[in-house]
């Protein structure tokens, strides 16, 4: 069964809440793409090297990123040849497909490392501006809904009104902070928490920090700061190192991603505000280049719309017209 057929058996004939999120919030990004897909499948075609050069140019404008789009086209080339592919609706499938293999080339690893038999211990890290607080407060009340026991650290203390902020989360998801003075020191913030924590006999502690990219170099010896004392307090933890980017921000997000990376052991990136954009390709970039699995994104401004990433869901999101098509042949 080709791939185009497996995805619209899969999401077509039992849609359900999760898939809607993804058609939603990937519609912008669908909307440019798909658009772009079928003015070249209409004004190529043959499968030939002008049509592998505007296709390279519509996914580099998606923020694929160069490195990524080369890889890709090299990929489509080779199984062009071995498919014998000529005519250009004959590939949109093979596209599809290489781009799912791409998202998840290291297997099912886009799941929260929770701790059955301790308290998990999640730390978040990324710039100011690309919606920290407001994910960790998201990811709290989810994590509430679940029945499980949370508390936060408000670890960004030097920033004007984020204890503030992350408190006013707190109250809207029934979810205790610990917080000292703004201008505190971010380590001593994480170990109190550490301790009220564990005393609340919490499943989950979710761990602020600071963000202030401008001073890097101070920042990431912070953050690296702050790790050490959770880990001198608990050996396996943090459990999870979750970088926060904007997906508005494009290029800009994997930049920052190769900063924090170098930094300290980012194990997942949540990807925020990707229904504010038409160039979603930034997750094939993130995901490719930097060999960090997505693991969350965010799909919309409501409590609900905070999603774990699926890469078939994110697949069939973008290319839901041309799934559901049936002129598209699929190889």
């Amino acid at each position: 069964m080709g791939f185009f057929k497996k995805l619209k058996e899969k999401f077509t004939e039992q849609t359900d809440a999760v898939t809607e999120k993804f058609k939603e919030g990937l519609s912008k990004t669908r909307t440019s793409f798909v658009g772009q897909m079928n003015e070249l499948f209409a004004q190529y075609r043959k499968v030939d090297e002008d049509f592998f050069e505007e296709l390279e140019e519509i996914l580099i404008s998606a923020d694929v990123g160069v490195t990524t789009v080369m890889e890709l086209i090299d990929e489509l080339k080779d199984e062009v040849r071995l498919r014998n592919i000529k005519e250009s609706k004959d590939i949109a499938p093979v596209i599809s497909e290489k781009l799912a293999e791409m998202l998840d080339k290291s297997g099912h690893d886009t799941e929260l490392n929770i701790q059955e038999e301790d308290m998990t211990v999640i730390l978040f890290v990324g710039v100011n501006g690309v919606g920290k607080t407001t994910t960790i407060g998201k990811v709290a009340h989810q994590f509430a809904g679940e029945g499980k026991k949370v508390v936060m650290a408000a670890g960004d203390t030097f920033r004007a009104g984020a204890i503030e902020q992350l408190e006013v989360w707190g109250e809207r998801v029934g979810v205790d902070v610990v917080k000292q003075q703004a201008g505190s020191d971010p380590a001593a913030v994480m170990y109190d928490a550490i301790q009220s924590a564990r005393a609340k006999k919490a499943d989950v502690l979710l761990c602020d920090t600071a963000g202030r990219l401008q001073n890097k170099v101070n920042l990431m010896k912070e953050l690296e700061k702050v790790k050490r004392v959770i880990s001198r307090e608990m050996p396996d933890a943090p459990h999870e190192v979750l970088l926060v980017l904007d997906a508005t921000t494009g290029q800009n997000a994997l930049n920052q991603a190769k900063t924090f990376q170098e930094a300290t052991d980012v194990s997942g990136i949540v990807l925020t505000k990707l229904d504010g954009t038409a160039r979603g390709g930034i997750v094939l970039a993130i995901r490719n280049e930097l060999d960090i699995p997505v693991k969350l994104v965010g799909l919309g401004e409501g409590m609900e719309d905070l999603q774990q990433f699926d890469a078939e869901s994110f697949v069939y999101g973008l290319f839901k017209e041309l799934v559901e098509d049936e002129t598209i042949s699929d190889a």
